[in-house]
């Protein structure tokens, strides 16, 4: 009866009184175990959320491409038949370690894990090499659809999406994201100033703006996205615009000589925050294509600027309602300001967000 069993090497522990078990599954055989419900069975009938489709290719690639340094957490399922588990030993450390045998005719359930299942589905075809490679899997015997679900939720309920800034910081494969870490060690205005693990400040926080903030203004700065490659001059540039703001903002300035506090600049102050941030990358970018000769000298009225918050010129653009946002059109809307201010030219886009500004307020 071998022939109609699956056997994997496994530990056995105890969970809740109830005994589940830790295995090692080649990637070759997860299209074949593990199943998932399909989207047409009701959500109060499955134990499972609806694969949602457009997560797989992104999965599928990291997996593909990165087949010497890729890391994969368990997947959880339950099976719905009598499983037998051999020890090692009867006595010792060994009684817990040892083969699992699960029949092929049971229905194995994906509790947590089934974009991986997909993503390992669509990589093998593309590199049938990660076959012989394994996934941890953590099996439950199912004590029916009720238990099952329970599972999902409880799996799920203190999972907790780390923040923005500290998925950049930790991320190595991410050239952006390289570029923004070098950039907090070199550039004045960032350097001790940036908050690396948080996408938000706190009051009393001697941070002024967040890592995340400042990836996304470089990405405007560069108009690259996130996969795109990084060249030392792109670098260079970057921090030369960053650097040369630094001593053009009158308060940026004093920041960097510790003679204002971070809160009082936070409270007083837009240009501290991530929409003008975005909005001044976004500046960049068009001033250093059409300026790429005479880009510090055009950005010296920056210095006139009323970058106050209580100036009624950000309302609608960085600010809504008195408090700063970065919803919708707003960094395109504040960085249109700046542009006027340096004499650039607007888009067509930008004027777009202009004319759509301008009949919002009429209509109020």
């Amino acid at each position: 009866m071998e022939a109609y069993n699956y056997s994997f090497t496994a530990i056995r522990g105890v969970q809740a009184g109830r005994e589940y078990y830790v295995a090692m599954c080649p990637l070759k055989l997860v299209p074949r175990i593990f199943r998932f419900n399909e989207e047409e069975i009701p959500a109060e009938l499955r134990a499972q959320r609806t694969l949602n489709k457009s997560r797989i290719p992104e999965i599928t690639r990291y997996l593909v491409h990165n087949p010497d340094d890729y890391v994969f957490s368990s997947i959880t399922a339950c099976i719905d038949a009598d499983v037998k588990f051999e020890p090692l030993t009867t006595e010792g450390y060994g009684r817990n370690a040892g083969v699992l045998t699960v029949p092929m005719s049971s229905t194995v359930l994906i509790n947590d894990g089934q974009h991986r299942r997909a993503a390992i589905e669509e990589a093998l075809k593309e590199n049938p090499d990660l076959g012989n490679e394994t996934i941890s899997v953590v099996f439950f015997i199912d004590s029916g659809l009720e238990r099952s679900q329970q599972l999902f939720a409880d799996l799920n309920k203190h999972a907790i999406r780390p923040t923005r800034s500290i998925g950049i910081l930790y991320d190595h494969r991410d050239p952006f994201a390289d570029l923004c870490r070098k950039l907090v060690k070199k550039v004045p205005i960032f350097k001790g100033l940036t908050e690396m693990e948080k996408t938000s400040i706190s009051n009393r926080s001697t941070k002024l703006f967040t890592l995340s903030a400042i990836y996304q203004a470089n990405q405007a700065l560069l108009n690259k996205k996130k996969a795109d490659e990084i060249t030392d001059e792109e670098f260079a540039q970057a921090k030369e615009y960053w650097t040369a703001l630094g001593e053009i903002i009158p308060e940026w300035r004093l920041a960097i000589q510790k003679e204002i506090r971070s809160s009082e600049l936070r409270k007083e102050y837009v240009h501290v925050y991530g929409v003008l941030l975005q909005a001044l990358g976004h500046v960049g970018y068009a001033l250093l294509k059409s300026e790429p000769y005479q880009w510090r000298e055009k950005l010296v009225p920056l210095r006139d600027v009323n970058w106050l918050r209580t100036n009624s010129v950000w309302e609608g653009r960085a600010m809504q309602l008195g408090s700063m946002t970065t919803a919708g059109d707003s960094v395109r809307l504040t960085a249109n300001i700046l542009k006027e201010k340096l004499g650039l030219h607007l888009t067509a886009e930008d004027m777009a967000v202009e004319d759509k500004l301008k009949k919002s307020l009429a209509q109020r």
